[in-house]
């Protein structure tokens, strides 16, 4: 009996090494929900977890447009300044917003433990999409930032579906063997407008790679790769311009039919 339960406890342990840490990101909501000046939040459902996204609505159009944003590493759907500037920006230019509170990991955790995450990660972005078609949405695209930018590709590479456009901000291509983290190939699957934006002093990972993404996009007629000079991976010397060029992007390259 009490091998049994030992075993019990160490096969949950393993279980929860592979979850996203749901105190941390309650902690998040907590802090966000008491400071949330624009947009509302909403609770969605994945893998049988509930989860927090922050909608914003535009105010001059029928709000079937939207942008899924999807955070970096370890952060959450209202990190500033990026993610924050995104998700109430892009509203004042005929684009909804609906930031994702994506899984994490403990405070401290390093890239190769959240590749685990990422089919958990598959599954709110599936379950933001079903939200937004049964809400009016026509035209989707998903906006990644960092780690969110991977995971985005992984879903796209798999499962195109209902979603236009993709724009990856400081996409990585990690030294890893796991093959959810294969940012080229991801790249070379995802056959749809996208728009692969680094920063001219962002991390290595980002910079050294950005020929091989290109030449990794080089089949896709509607990739394409921008270099914000002069700013770093936190984009804080002209986020607006970064933003600018996003919402810009989007109107010229998706449809509205």
């Amino acid at each position: 009996m009490r091998r049994a339960v030992v075993l019990a406890v160490l096969l949950g342990a393993v279980s929860v090494g592979y979850a996203s840490d749901n105190g941390r990101e309650q902690n998040y909501a907590v802090e966000i929900q008491q400071q949330l000046t624009m947009g509302q939040a909403l609770w969605l459902q994945a893998a049988g977890q509930t989860f927090l996204g922050l909608y914003t609505e535009t105010e001059k159009t029928d709000n079937s447009n939207v942008v899924i944003i999807l955070h970096d590493m370890g952060e959450h759907p209202d990190a500033k300044p990026l993610i924050h500037r995104l998700r109430t920006t892009l509203p004042l230019h005929n684009w909804a917003s609906l930031a994702l509170q994506m899984p994490i990991r403990e405070s401290g955790a390093n890239r190769d433990d959240y590749y685990p995450l990422f089919d958990e990660a598959r599954e709110r972005i599936d379950a933001a999409v079903d939200y937004l078609l049964k809400n009016g949405a026509k035209h989707i695209s998903i906006v990644g930032y960092g780690m969110g930018a991977l995971m985005a590709a992984y879903r796209l590479s798999e499962k195109p579906n209902d979603v236009m456009a993709l724009v990856s901000i400081s996409l990585p291509v990690p030294q890893t063997t796991a093959s959810q983290a294969q940012s080229l190939d991801l790249i070379k699957k995802v056959q749809m407008p996208f728009l692969d934006v680094y920063a001219e002093f962002d991390l290595p990972a980002v910079i050294d790679s950005a020929r091989q993404r290109r030449m990794a996009g080089k089949d896709n007629p509607v990739y394409r790769q921008i270099r914000m000079d002069g700013e770093d991976h936190g984009y804080q010397q002209d986020y607006e311009l970064l933003v600018k060029r996003v919402y810009s992007w989007l109107t010229a390259t998706v449809s509205e039919d």
